[in-house]
């Protein structure tokens, strides 16, 4: 009695061979469809990590414009002296310390200091102590308070500027 199978062939057949090479190549290509996206998840975190990143770093500065609009928009059309102004000179050397530091809205607040520089040169003269203003200087003095109005608003616009760029930036 001779058997005419060989050792490879003995409990296989063609239909599970075929299977078994089937579901490898499957569970490879299930591997690599895994990798690739894993890959693109780390990818968005990196992403997601350095935007959150760049908004940390805008935190302060937004903080510090809205604080200086309203402290502005407390000085709307009333003449003021230096001592009036020294909570918009304030914070306006806090955004000078950082123009340097942030890249992305340097020239906006390079131009919110300027304005601040600008308004704060307007400020009204101390009062002397006359009884009696003459016409002349009152009519300097309503001059400057002009100009002292025109600068405000021009901080303002700056001011909203910087802010609106912060916030295309946190979006972007």
């Amino acid at each position: 009695m001779t058997i005419n199978s060989t050792t490879l062939a003995i409990g296989t057949s063609a239909g599970s061979l075929a299977a078994g090479i089937v579901s490898s190549f499957l569970m490879g290509a299930l591997a690599l469809y895994g990798l690739l996206h894993h890959r693109e998840v780390f990818a968005w975190m990196k992403q997601i990590r350095t935007t959150d990143a760049e908004n940390t770093a805008s935190d302060e500065p937004d903080q510090w414009l809205a604080d200086l609009y309203k402290a502005q928009c407390r000085r709307a059309k009333k003449p003021s002296r230096t001592p009036d102004m020294e909570e918009i000179s304030q914070i306006g050397d806090m955004i000078r310390g950082i123009v340097g530091h942030i890249e992305a809205i340097r020239s906006e607040l390079t131009a919110v200091v300027e304005c601040v520089d600008d308004y704060l040169d307007t400020a009204l003269p101390a009062p002397t102590p006359a009884l009696k203003v003459s016409s002349q200087d009152h009519q300097m003095q309503l001059v400057q308070a002009m100009k002292q109005e025109a600068a405000r608003a021009d901080l303002e616009q700056a001011i909203s500027t910087a802010r609106q760029k912060i916030t295309l930036l946190r979006r972007g």
